[in-house]
């Protein structure tokens, strides 16, 4: 996080305040069986921090109290959570949407060859990490082997009905840019990932999100190593588009972390903010869902990675 402490100077990004919450994002841990160059997490092999059984409870009592909808689970690789399963199955059961987004390469370790027809069954919405539909493009951003990697992962998802047209079984692709520029337009780069896909691999998805890369933990340092950090917030800040404000991820979401402690968004978890900016973040289980509509929203300069250009969010293109 010490690479990253420029973002927590005064920022000029606009204030916001919160809407009904729809939704619960979930970080399980940091543990991940990859390390990737964009992960603005920081998770990696190595990592240890892991949500344990009771904070789980404290975020399903929370669903129940709340009028959030979907539960969207993220990590590390949210899945080597060893009370995933639990928390899947336990809110599938209450009627609520799950997201699980996934790294594609999970579903082949020791351990999880199973963990495809589990999200199948269970009817969770996967939401996969696929940078180009290159494999250079993807094996240097995550790793010697990750593309073909993902490629079987994918035939496999594709196998299950997931990305087929009336399966009910979604399969969202993630795009990041190589390095520190802004994403191009999500319309024409689905378009091309679906032609290439297709035509090369014979894989089928419902629809991409593009992402900005967000200047904190590993990408943020990378940045600052070669001397480009404040180079890329000056070109987030000058693609700033106010009209992204309405439609920003932090007015309808809450981000948990893998302690329990409540932020506005996974990015202001990844820095340290406390929810609305307080002194600290609360715990889930002591948070009131029902004061949440109207409060406001901790910001700082790498808010405008969500409101740049195209815009983006959890959600893909504004």
């Amino acid at each position: 996080m010490h690479a990253c402490l420029p973002l927590l100077q005064p920022s000029d990004f606009p204030s916001i305040i919160r809407e009904q919450l729809e939704t619960v994002q979930v970080n399980l841990g940091y543990r991940c069986n990859q390390s990737c160059l964009h992960c603005h997490v920081g998770a990696g092999p190595t990592r240890r921090e892991s949500m344990e059984r009771d904070t789980v409870e404290q975020v399903l009592d929370f669903l129940r109290r709340s009028t959030a909808a979907t539960l969207d689970l993220t990590g590390g690789a949210p899945e080597m959570n060893a009370h995933f399963r639990y928390l899947v199955q336990t809110a599938r059961e209450r009627g609520v949407t799950v997201i699980d987004r996934c790294n594609l390469t999970i579903l082949e370790e020791p351990g999880y060859q199973d963990l495809a027809d589990f999200l199948a069954a269970q009817h969770v919405e996967v939401v996969a990490s696929l940078p180009c539909y290159l494999e250079d493009n993807v094996d240097s951003q995550r790793g010697n082997g990750v593309f073909q990697a993902s490629l079987r992962a994918l035939h496999k998802l594709n196998d299950l009905g997931y990305g087929l047209e009336g399966s009910g079984l979604l399969l969202t692709l993630v795009y990041n840019p190589p390095g520190p520029v802004l994403p191009p337009s999500q319309v024409e780069l689905e378009a091309a990932y679906r032609r290439e896909l297709a035509a090369r691999y014979g894989i089928v998805f419902n629809r991409l999100y593009a992402l900005t890369n967000m200047p904190i933990q590993r990408f943020g340092s990378t940045l600052i190593s070669r001397g480009e950090f404040h180079a890329y917030l000056d070109r987030l800040r000058a693609a700033h588009r106010g009209e992204n404000l309405a439609r920003v991820m932090c007015r309808s979401l809450i981000s948990v972390d893998w302690q329990g402690r409540v932020h506005d968004c996974d990015f202001n978890q990844m820095l340290g903010l406390p929810l609305g900016g307080g002194k600290a973040a609360p715990c889930i289980g002591e948070l009131e869902p029902e004061r949440l509509t109207g409060a406001p929203i901790a910001v700082a300069d790498h808010c405008h990675g969500c409101t740049a250009g195209n815009g983006s969010s959890c959600g893909g293109a504004l």
